[in-house]
């Protein structure tokens, strides 16, 4: 009798370990940027892009990060199929979805966002920034 929630459990922990091996970054995708606080309002937006992913299996949630990460890859793979060659967050995650905006911005220089304060968000205190790997 103890062998059968062993059983639902490992075919439960298998179900989750394999959500994420069929999302992948495609040759578009890969072409496409993500503006996380960069202003987007000189390039010409193409459109809206909403994905979604299973946030949770049964009563387990999935990993915030990983749901995340496959928001992104989903919706800079669908942004390059419109001709978009930069994708921008419309909102935060909700129940696994998320609305997208996408934009073709070219040669165009993005500046990162003001701060509600004004200032830039570039760091006054000769502190680093962070980019992303190139491919990811």
């Amino acid at each position: 009798m103890r062998k059968i929630p062993l059983l639902v459990l490992a075919v439960l922990t298998l179900t989750v370990a394999g959500c994420t091996w069929g999302i992948k970054l495609n040759e578009g995708g890969k072409k496409v940027h993500t503006a996380w606080t960069q202003d987007v309002s000189q390039c010409k937006q193409l459109g809206r892009v909403t994905v979604s992913v299973m946030d949770r299996v049964g009563p387990i949630d999935r990993n915030d990060i990983k749901v995340r990460d496959e928001l992104e890859v989903m919706a800079r793979n669908e942004a390059a199929s419109m001709g978009a060659d930069t994708v921008k967050p419309l909102g935060e995650p909700l129940d696994g979805e998320q609305a997208w905006g996408a934009y073709q911005c070219g040669q165009a220089a993005m500046k990162p966002a003001a701060a509600t304060t004004g200032t830039s968000a570039q760091p006054q205190d000769g502190s680093a920034q962070t980019y992303p790997v190139e491919g990811n």
